[in-house]
């Protein structure tokens, strides 16, 4: 299961098959993250972001305390905010560096 394209979350007492490629953001709420995809969805589930991101495939990165965004699904960065799909996301000046390195490995 080394190159997994999708995992199941447990969120509503059901299991749902989440494509990391669906996947634009991830939110921390504390104790739980809410996952953002790519048509518009939500799901809450029990997880924090640290335990969260050890799991992730190396296309997400964590921009923020509370975020983690998937690289391959944003689009666009400027002064500071990210924007994938409908989120405006506010990327900390703690990762901007990583991020920025992360992004000019990207570039055309």
């Amino acid at each position: 299961m080394e190159n997994r394209t999708f995992a199941f979350i447990k969120t509503d007492k059901k299991l749902v098959k989440l494509f990391f490629k669906d996947i634009n953001v991830i939110k921390g709420l504390g104790n739980y993250v809410e996952v953002h995809t790519i048509d518009q969805n939500r799901y809450i589930y029990y997880r924090t972001l640290k335990d969260l991101i050890e799991n992730l495939p190396e296309e997400f990165m964590r921009v923020h305390n509370s975020y983690i965004v998937n690289l391959t699904n944003i689009e666009s960065f400027e002064d500071n905010h990210l924007l994938c799909g409908n989120l405006k996301i506010t990327v900390a000046k703690s990762y901007k560096d990583c991020l920025l390195e992360a992004i000019s490995k990207m570039m055309l």
